[in-house]
């Protein structure tokens, strides 16, 4: 059998048979270079896999995923419903506004889609079902908006972007997803009140409003950490791996002293949770360094390449296919994956039809953001359908709504470009 199709089948194979997706990496890449290869080959396997995480700005997955568990355990998330509830005030659809407001400003924290999920879920869930919101509806809107963490800075799956394309300056992709990650949030909020309003949920929720300026106060603190870490970066106080050091530490601040509801119980399950997530996200970089060695090696990403070549010499339509088969890659795959599996095809044809690289790891993210709460796989929705107690079938009706909504949000952004690279262009980066 042809290598480079053994590569690519084999990993085929292992995913439709349920292996964990770094085991279908490390497996199908050594079967590729045992066929493609000579024997002494397989040497190399030991030094691809430390090479795929022997990277220093890797270093900030760990520290962000820790931030996240820190700020979740905190009471930040309450503080910030307090806050938004406040903004938003007592209106049709209003709590449910207030739930995908959260899940933005926690995305500013986390960097984690499914971390922003559980959080927030955990406490708007039973407020919302006591407001009148079905629980598979309250489920699908939080696993939507939790999407946008992986647009608003800090995002773990750009800065595993950032590492994968030579020369990409990390600091421009954070610029360049904060307006998709508003435009995405957006596209959760408007089908929400349309829903709310159309099926009469939340008709009991409160009419008392809550103090603005008091619950801005109590919020302060939390809705600093974005500005700290953006703003630090900005000055050039701190690279994106020390400020994931700094947001540490003052997470840390935040839960022990202004807070005070961090016991050190909450710091040791909080580094030993955050532990086992960056552990399972670092095996399969590490071990998706072998399926890149060796497909790069074999030339597989070439011949993928010159097939995508081969379907159309128009730009655009190229591009409408990759998002296609990104989007369905999405509803299956976890976003980490995906980068670490198409991006060895895709830059070719970044090169070939000059695509902007920061405008189009936006573009992916927004794609892979859709297929966090698309079924089957829908970690997102997997989070918040635990916590609410339902089916994740039972929310598939409303989140269709949301994926539909965002998908115009992408065609905006394929339209108009500034829309991802306006930011980081006034902000002086260089963008490719």
């Amino acid at each position: 059998m042809d290598p480079c199709l053994a590569l690519l089948l084999s990993f085929a194979v292992f995913l439709l048979a349920g292996l964990p997706i770094a085991v279908a990496l490390g497996l199908s890449g050594v079967i590729g270079i045992m066929l493609g290869l000579d024997t002494y080959a397989l040497g190399t396997i030991g030094t691809n896999t430390y090479n795929g995480i022997a990277k220093y700005p890797l270093i900030a997955i760990p520290l962000f995923v820790l931030t996240g568990m820190i700020f979740e355990r905190s009471g930040v998330a309450q503080k910030l419903v307090d806050f938004a509830s406040a903004l938003v005030g007592p209106r049709r659809g209003g709590l449910a506004v207030v739930a995908v407001l959260v899940c933005m400003l926690m995305g500013g924290m986390s960097g984690s889609g499914p971390a922003d999920a559980a959080a927030v879920a955990t406490v708007m869930i039973p407020s919302m079902a006591k407001a009148g919101y079905p629980r598979a509806f309250s489920s699908g809107v939080i696993a939507a908006a939790a999407s946008t963490a992986i647009l608003i800075p800090p995002s773990i799956a750009l800065i595993v972007y950032s590492i994968m394309v030579p020369g990409l300056d990390l600091r421009a992709l954070f610029a360049a997803g904060v307006v998709p990650g508003i435009l995405a949030g957006l596209s959760v909020i408007l089908p929400t009140l349309w829903l709310s309003r159309r099926h009469d949920f939340g008709h009991m929720e409160e009419e008392k409003r809550s103090h603005l300026l008091k619950s801005l106060i109590g919020a302060l603190p939390g809705l600093m950490a974005p500005v700290i870490i953006l703003g630090g970066l900005r000055s050039g106080a701190f690279t994106p791996t020390e400020a994931a050091v700094v947001a540490v530490a003052y997470g840390l601040i935040v839960g022990l002293f202004i807070y005070r509801t961090l016991t050190w119980a909450d710091i040791y399950r909080a580094l030993v949770d955050s532990a086992q997530t960056s552990a399972v996200i670092l095996i399969i970089i590490s071990l998706a360094g072998i399926f890149a060695w060796a497909g790069s090696t074999l030339g597989a990403f070439d011949l993928g390449a010159k097939l995508m070549f081969s379907l159309s010499d128009n730009s655009t339509v190229v591009l409408v296919l990759v998002m296609i088969c990104l989007l369905l890659a999405g509803m299956v795959l976890d976003g980490i994956s995906i980068y670490l599996i198409t991006l060895p095809l895709l830059m070719p044809l970044m090169d070939r039809y000059g695509w902007n690289p920061t405008w189009f790891g936006i573009l992916m993210a927004m794609n892979i953001a859709i297929g966090q709460f698309t079924p089957p796989v829908a970690v997102n929705l997997m989070v918040t359908a635990k916590v609410g107690g339902v089916s994740i079938e039972a929310t598939t009706r409303w989140v269709m709504w949301f994926v539909l909504s965002m998908a115009l949000a992408i065609g905006l952004v394929i339209a108009f470009p500034g829309i991802a690279l306006w930011v980081p262009e006034a902000l002086g980066y260089a963008t490719d």
